[in-house]
């Protein structure tokens, strides 16, 4: 079963097959993760058995199944303890809506939902159910909850459904579900002692103690790439802005809901950053004055002066290169997105900016989804379909994680650094 020339030679890998249709998918799910090399143990839901039979994939991993959760391995131990222990990571395939929500509100109901609980290992969840029920507020609002967790969605596709109706919530492909696997292991730890600050949501400039200016962003751009930091290792900042989007664990969340206040927690952390994501959209205009009393409305206009807010990523690019960070911007643009984010790219001293475009079919403030085009010195570096904005997040950091390195000074060999002792 294992191939120590397989890209997940000896990783152990659990996958939990939950009771859908499309359940015959992961008897390919577990061919592929084992023809990798990795170690295969299954558990199911008892609903799972009724679609496909355990002996199916204990034909295909020569190990026994675990589809109770109050079943015993051979040594007596319990066994969905055991696999949650010795996982390397959890592949949840197909995880149904009714398991999603059992995951998010943290419950155990059957071997699955036992070993996710009980395990500390990476969890790569892959939904499939009918397009209604995948887009339903409550199971966004789970898969949301379970991305807060640091659980990984490979996110279910749009296709012929179980109903007879066409739409989103076909189970991802086995090879899909298998690269997510592959990309966990191959990014573990590649950001380990790196430090990243990250900027994320909007601004809110005060007209007066209830009104003020800002603009629609959510923040769900930036917490990705937040989250996608932490989960490869990195000692991640958040200067949150004003979202509708939970905050990330395990970063540390300094709040700044004007521009002023963004500004000051910037400027403070970013010298002692590797990496400065600045996702936030920052409104570049304030109020000259905010009237310190809620202003009446008396039947008159009412004439509001705004002045330019300080330029936080300009002010960075100016840092001496000592304390200067690797320095990210972004750029929404509603036309002529590369001339005008290659403009700010040069004008604000950044080594990369990432540029999408608002309004029109690509439009991705609020939305779960983001087209974005990265931008270096030279130019378009990428050509990115529109994809989950964790997807987006992964992606970034793969590009940024390499001119990251390629632009640190090298390391001096060992004789150099003799020579400057002895100096």
């Amino acid at each position: 079963m294992t191939d120590s020339r397989g890209t997940l030679a000896g990783r152990r890998i659990v996958v939990g097959v939950a009771g859908s249709i499309a359940a015959y998918k992961a008897v390919a799910l577990v061919r592929l993760l084992g023809e990798r090399g990795a170690v295969v143990d299954v558990a199911m839901t008892p609903s799972a058995t009724q679609f496909v039979g355990p002996l199916t994939f204990e034909s295909l991993t020569h190990r026994p199944v675990v589809d109770d959760v109050l079943e015993l391995d051979a040594d007596q131990q319990i066994a969905h303890i055991e696999l949650a222990e010795a996982a390397d990571a959890v592949v949840i395939a197909p995880a149904t809506a009714n398991l999603l929500a059992v995951l998010a509100a943290g419950l155990v109901q059957d071997a699955v939902s036992a070993v996710a609980c009980a395990s500390r290992a990476p969890v790569i969840v892959a939904p499939a159910m009918d397009a209604g029920m995948w887009t339903h507020p409550a199971t966004q609002r789970n898969a949301e909850t379970l991305r807060g967790y640091g659980y990984r969605i490979v996110e279910p596709e749009v296709g012929s459904l179980a109903s007879g109706l066409t739409g989103v919530g076909r189970l991802a492909e086995p090879p899909t579900i298998v690269d997510a696997v592959e990309r966990l292991f191959a990014r573990a730890g590649d950001l380990d002692g790196v430090r990243v600050v990250v900027s994320a949501g909007g601004t809110r400039e005060p007209i007066d103690p209830v009104r003020f200016i800002g603009n629609r962003s959510s923040g769900k751009m930036g917490v990705a790439i937040a989250e996608a930091a932490r989960d490869r290792g990195a000692s991640v900042t958040l200067v949150a802005g004003v979202m509708s989007v939970t905050q990330p664990r395990g970063v540390e969340v300094v709040d700044a809901t004007t521009a002023s206040t963004m500004r000051e927690a910037v400027l403070r952390h970013a010298p002692g950053a590797d990496i400065l994501v600045m996702a936030a959209a920052v409104s570049d205009f304030a109020p000259q004055r905010a009237s310190g009393s809620k202003i009446k409305r008396d039947g008159s206009s009412l004439a509001i002066t705004l002045v330019p807010n300080p330029d936080i990523i300009a002010e960075v690019g100016e840092m001496p290169e000592e304390v200067r960070p690797f320095l990210i911007g972004f750029a929404a643009e509603s036309d002529d997105l590369e001339a005008n984010a290659a403009a700010k790219l040069r004008d604000k001293g950044l080594d990369l900016i990432v540029g999408n475009v608002v309004g029109g079919p690509f439009d991705a403030i609020g939305s779960d989804e983001n087209k974005v085009t990265v931008f270096g010195a030279e130019g378009a570096l990428t050509d990115w379909p529109m994809l989950p904005k964790r997807q987006v997040a992964e992606r970034l950091w793969d590009l940024i994680a390499d001119r990251w390195r390629a632009a640190r000074p090298a390391e001096p060999s060992e004789g150099q650094a003799r020579r400057s002792r002895r100096r």
